[in-house]
């Protein structure tokens, strides 16, 4: 049992002692630290004032900096890593980072309350040597809200940033002299002081077999990857977890292995580095991946998480159904067993997986060439929102016959789940106006969906039916336009 977390910390070794190892990164910051720069605005990662870098990450791009949102992180998941936050931007001087002094010499802010998260997205983007291209930029910004400044002299500021000279901002290259040693062994534990009010069990496994004896031991214990999720109930809903177990040092919980037809995804790999394999084939996955999340949430989420949530509005999970794929769960008692995902979800939040188990990975198949797969996203916001309909759809066509067809959805019942209904009705029929109109009428019996704030049930049936419609005007007439952002 360790009482402290060892880090980098703005280029130095730290050690937090005293600390509970649940509590968030952004409380550790703000408190013991007395690092304030970073803010809190909503405690859900959705504005990006807690934007801070980890610069011993491996991003979408390759590059050594990742921001993440501080808000989420639990202070046990940085152990062994390197943060940087604002503070750590000037030089030793004092003068201000060239990051900074664009964006205030563009008049980037007003009541700077947001400033520091923009600046280390900037910081970030600025490292990884992206070229300035306005897609890039607003993918890189769209974590980060702000309420008075307008975007337009920020964009314009990241748009200088991208230019400067390599060796001007790449501080993170001198970061790994300085990492601190992770304790050997299969399991770094560490805990709250005694008798601490908002004390917790932090165990942090480096071997599969000691993930799985922690599982088989303590099934009630939380299962950690990146805490997109998990990490809402710290920072939001102030909830004290009794004992953590973080999956993310597990070597085999984060291989990404591609094979002719096939992708395997290790349960606790990043959505940032899943996203590079999700190009040709898969690209329709990959675009609702960019929607799914900013560049935050992205460097921090995994699929194994969203199996493991299980919400009926988890985005990759009808994506998932539709692709046909196998979860792969493992226990120290049975070994491993491989689940269709058609059998995977058994109820609202519940699943196959058993209380001495965890996710391994997740496999799919990647459809064939001749094969249609697309996914849309319906949103109040197009981007970083959560789904009121999603829908996920892979069909053969041959001859103009529809000769097999998986059509998933999430937001339209206690599960994501398949339109069965409709895809009978698809199934052998010509690839046409009226069969499709057929199958989306009959795709109302497939679901009885709830009235919430995002829509209501008569709304998600029509949107469900609708994106079917969509889809076939997609295939069939390339030459319209549908996605209204790009008219």
């Amino acid at each position: 049992m360790s009482d402290h977390i060892a880090f980098v910390l703005n280029g130095r070794p730290v050690t937090a002692t005293g600390a509970s190892p649940a509590m968030t990164l952004l409380d550790w910051l703000r408190g013991s630290a007395r690092l304030t720069g970073t803010k809190e605005g909503c405690a859900e990662g959705d504005c990006g004032a807690c934007t801070v870098v980890l610069e011993d990450a491996t991003t979408e791009r390759g590059g050594p900096c990742a921001p993440v949102n501080a808000c989420l992180l639990m202070l046990g998941q940085i152990h062994g890593r390197a943060v940087r936050t604002v503070e750590g931007l000037r030089g030793a001087d004092g003068t201000p980072h060239p990051v900074q002094r664009a964006l205030a010499e563009g008049d980037g802010t007003q009541c700077g309350y947001c400033t520091p998260g923009i600046i280390m997205s900037m910081y970030a983007f600025a490292v990884g040597g992206e070229p300035a291209q306005p897609e890039l930029i607003h993918d890189a910004l769209a974590g980060n809200l702000c309420r008075c400044t307008g975007y337009r002299p920020i964009v314009e500021a990241m748009a200088r940033v991208a230019q400067l000279p390599e060796a001007r901002i790449a501080a993170a290259a001198t970061v790994a002299a300085s990492m601190p040693e992770v304790p050997a062994g299969p399991v770094f534990r560490t805990a709250a002081p005694a008798g601490q009010p908002d004390g917790a069990r932090f165990d942090v496994p480096a071997t599969m077999d000691a993930l799985l004896a922690l599982r088989r031991d303590h099934p009630d214990a939380w299962l950690l990857a990146g805490g997109t999720d998990l990490g809402l109930r710290v920072s939001h809903d102030r909830e004290v977890p009794a004992h953590v177990v973080y999956v993310g040092r597990v070597p085999e919980l984060q291989v990404i292995a591609a094979t002719p037809g096939r992708l395997r995804i290790g349960a606790a790999a990043s959505y940032a580095r899943l996203l590079p394999q999700l190009d040709g084939a898969l690209m329709p996955f990959g675009a609702m991946v960019r929607r799914l999340g900013s560049r935050q949430i992205r460097a921090m989420g995994t699929i194994g998480g969203n199996l493991g949530t299980a919400s009926p509005i988890g985005d990759t999970l009808p994506v998932l159904l539709a692709l046909g794929a196998s979860v792969h769960l493992r226990s120290a008692a049975n070994g491993t067993r491989a689940v269709a995902i058609d059998d995977y979800f058994v109820g609202y939040r519940r699943t196959a997986l058993r209380a001495d188990e965890i996710i391994e990975a997740v496999e799919i198949e990647v459809p064939a060439r001749d094969e249609i797969f697309h996914v849309d996203k319906v949103s109040k916001r197009r981007d970083q929102d959560i789904s009121a309909v999603l829908g996920a759809y892979r069909l053969r066509i041959d001859g103009g016959i529809v000769r097999a067809a998986r059509l998933a959805f999430g937001g339209m019942a206690a599960t994501p789940a398949r339109a069965r209904q409709a895809e009978a009705a698809l199934v052998g029929r010509p690839w046409s106006d009226a069969t499709v109109a057929a199958a989306a009428a009959v795709m109302e019996g497939d679901f009885q969906p709830v009235d919430d704030w995002r829509g209501s049930a008569r709304y998600r049936q029509v949107v469900a039916g609708n994106l079917l419609r969509r889809l076939h005007v997609r295939v069939t007439r390339p030459d319209v336009a549908l996605e209204i952002d790009r008219l």
